[in-house]
């Protein structure tokens, strides 16, 4: 399926994927860089395996868009069933992940706080940060207006020593 086409290229398993996986399943082994890259080139092969047939299981079933059904359908009619317990663990914990993820992004509900309430926190803060900005501003025109002064004093006296 992959061939050493410019196209096919672009479709590939990043290497520093590989290289990680590698590292963590064996340690302590050394690999040489053409065995890395023929890994890389059957995790490719193999993905593009079972994806075509997990879409002809897809369309097959009149659906547009391939589920983990589809893909452990696909490993079960391609003869790798072996793997389709570790799979289905795989996926529930990715679905695990997933979820976590959307609770997370959620915290502001989960925050016990009703909205017009923090909307209200919020406009206080706005009028307090207006309120700091208002008493800088008044402070600089102040400083402005001792400076102002202070060097109408000095024109004043300089005039005066000099006429």
């Amino acid at each position: 399926m992959a061939s050493s086409s410019g196209n096919d290229d672009d479709l590939t398993i990043p290497r520093a994927a590989i290289n990680k996986m590698i590292k963590e399943t064996l340690p302590n082994v050394r690999v040489a860089n053409d065995a890395r890259e023929l890994v890389v080139n059957c995790c490719t092969e193999f993905i593009h395996l079972i994806s075509s047939e997990a879409n002809e299981i897809c369309n097959k079933s009149e659906k547009k868009t391939i589920s983990p059904e589809h893909v452990i359908q696909a490993l079960e009619s391609l003869g790798f069933g072996s793997y389709i317990s570790e799979v289905k663990e795989v996926l529930q914990e990715c679905k695990t992940v997933a979820l976590k993820r959307r609770k997370a992004s959620s915290r502001l509900e989960n925050l016990g706080i009703p909205e017009e309430e923090l909307l209200r926190q919020q406009q206080e803060l706005f009028a307090k940060a207006r309120q700091q900005q208002a008493e800088l501003a008044q402070q600089e025109w102040q400083i402005l207006l001792i400076l102002a002064t202070a060097t109408r004093t000095e024109e004043k006296a300089s005039y005066l020593t000099e006429g």
